[in-house]
């Protein structure tokens, strides 16, 4: 059970007692963070900051359709870490979701989408994007088919998962740069609620375990490889690199 400030609303597209009785959240008058709709959308700020920029999981507009419209394709560092070429759309697990983004661009790409996430409040506000998504008349009947929310534990989840997945995805929450007053103050309240992942380690030998194809791990520039083990190759971009860990041939 997570405590948050839950906001109700008796004009929200859905009631707010029924997400928090679906992901077990706790009402507190005294958390530090807030849930609520604004408008049709189920959002996260933090109290004590109310001008900076609420969070939300939005595939159909803003960046999410920018990057779908103009990002670049299956040209981009993503895409070729995954393996989309020769029209080849794998089955992909993302096993540790967070606000979706990289799952519905790897879903807006072709590929069908498992998008595992443990924190009930992230899980909560990707359920939401969902449903916003769904209704969607131009992203919402593909949305519908190839992107999947399967809440939980990535480490129990992984093992668990019992269909052909050719490709897993990880992208652990790693420490920030002091230096890292760059990241994005919505960035700032989401690693303020979920942490960094410091059992990320513990994710590469399940993920190794269930991919048929490969395993693929985003990673901070500067950061180590993910259980020190080496990869196959790296794709490289400006602050991130993408190590791919290939069993097979796609």
């Amino acid at each position: 059970m997570f405590s948050i400030f839950l906001a109700d609303d008796p004009a929200a597209p859905s009631s707010i007692s029924d997400i928090a009785e679906r992901w077990q959240l706790q009402h507190d008058s005294n958390s530090p963070f807030w849930l609520g709709f604004e408008g049709d959308q189920l959002c996260l700020r933090l109290r004590e900051q109310p001008k900076m920029g609420a969070i939300s999981v939005d595939f159909v507009s803003g960046a999410s359709a920018h990057r779908r419209k103009f990002g670049g394709g299956r040209g981009q560092a993503i895409a070729k870490a995954v393996g989309l070429k020769s029209g080849a759309n794998p089955v992909v697990v993302d096993g540790t979701a967070g606000l979706g983004r990289d799952s519905f661009v790897l879903a807006s790409l072709g590929c069908k989408v498992m998008m595992v996430e443990r924190h009930p409040v992230v899980a909560a506000l990707l359920e939401d994007g969902l449903r916003r998504a769904h209704a969607d008349s131009e992203i919402g009947p593909w949305a519908q088919q190839r992107m999947q929310l399967a809440p939980g534990n990535s480490i129990e989840a992984l093992a668990a998962i019992s269909e052909e997945v050719e490709v897993v995805y990880l992208d652990p929450m790693y420490p920030h740069r002091a230096k890292s007053a760059l990241v994005k103050k919505e960035m700032r309240v989401f690693q303020q609620l979920v942490g960094s992942d410091d059992d990320a380690d513990a994710l590469l030998a399940p993920a190794l375990a269930l991919a048929g194809k490969r395993v693929v791990v985003k990673r901070p520039d500067y950061a180590d490889y993910l259980d020190n083990q080496k990869p196959t190759m790296a794709i490289e971009t400006k602050k991130n690199r993408f190590d791919v860990y290939v069993k097979a041939a796609l």
